[in-house]
């Protein structure tokens, strides 16, 4: 893209980045699947740290930064934040949190947004942990959630679902074609859905409590 954004991510990925050969896993799934919750069972239980592109963005707005407010114009004009932004936060907080193993989650939305970060940081994720979840499931759970999130109507939930289909399943095929999916049945309850993922992040011999 030959930005200056890109080129300062760039320098960062050639640099530190490239040094600390992070190990990476993209969490995806559709809205209400339940990644939180296990994003969370996993940073206790295995030591990842916990990457939010969303929460990223909005600390970043928060801060009054520069960079923050030109992010927050965008997003008032209906804009999508170019992705080499978004990869920035993401390897500046790589940097600055003092470990090697990383929860991206929700990131890469689209197909974009995956060859930027490769291309950017280059880095390949180890794997791409998928909560696959039917989409009546996600409404029930979303409606039920109460959060007074405005963003929880039906008509909203349904647009996001669309928007998730049509993004993010090209990358979760992308990473099917290099074997490098693993997908967790999401519509069961909590416990059993760790259960899975615990048997894919404990090494063979050491089940974790």
């Amino acid at each position: 893209m030959g930005t200056v954004v890109d080129a300062a991510a760039k320098k960062e990925a050639n640099g530190s980045l490239a040094d600390l050969n992070p190990t990476v896993v993209f969490v995806l799934g559709g809205p209400g699947s339940g990644k939180g919750t296990q994003c969370a069972n996993i940073v206790q239980h295995f030591g990842y740290t916990h990457l939010s592109a969303g929460d990223l963005l909005r600390a970043e707005i928060k801060s009054g930064s520069e960079n923050g407010t030109m992010i927050s114009n965008m997003i008032k004009e209906g804009k999508i934040v170019p992705s080499e932004v978004t990869i920035k936060l993401l390897q500046r907080a790589m940097l600055e949190g003092g470990n090697d193993k990383f929860l991206i989650d929700g990131f890469p939305r689209n197909e974009e947004n995956r060859a930027a970060f490769e291309a950017v940081t280059k880095i390949e994720p180890s794997f791409v942990l998928f909560f696959d979840c039917s989409e009546e499931e996600m409404e029930r759970r979303l409606l039920g959630r109460n959060q007074g999130r405005e963003d929880d109507n039906i008509e909203t939930i349904r647009k996001r679902f669309k928007v998730f289909l049509e993004s993010s399943l090209p990358v979760i095929e992308y990473y099917n074609s290099k074997g490098k999916v693993r997908k967790i049945d999401a519509g069961r309850p909590i416990e059993e859905v760790y259960e899975s993922v615990k048997a894919i992040f404990a090494p063979k011999n050491d089940k974790a409590d």
